[in-house]
């Protein structure tokens, strides 16, 4: 697995590339906790194109990622899209079982290719 970022004035990208599995699923979480004191106002992505296999630690990592960040999911193969789909589904079911109705409209912004 690699996991590389890339930020400018504007945003921060956490690219992760390869298997996101067992010990490597800490790797993504230190990487990205590290960085969310950074953001600021940038727009925040999580590119996955690179992503080869993902379990479910690594599935639920990305949940978090995106309940606590609002990140944009750049996905364009139709495993990543559905690592995506999953991840801002567990969000939205957490919401709607937090409030009454409605949806997390942060899901609405996913930049799939």
């Amino acid at each position: 697995m690699k996991i590389t970022i890339d930020a400018s004035e504007h945003f921060v990208t956490l690219k992760i590339e390869g298997r996101v599995a067992d010990v490597f699923v800490a790797e993504v979480q230190r990487a990205w906790q590290g960085l969310v004191p950074s953001i600021g106002q940038r727009k925040f992505s999580v590119d996955l194109r690179g992503v080869t296999f993902m379990d479910s630690a690594g599935r639920q990592q990305l949940a978090q990622i995106y309940a606590q960040t609002g990140a944009e999911f750049i996905a364009t193969t139709p495993m990543t899209k559905y690592f995506v789909e999953e991840a801002m589904h567990a969000q939205r079911a957490d919401s709607q079982s937090e409030a009454t109705g409605g949806y997390d409209e942060r899901s609405l912004r996913i930049g799939i290719e």
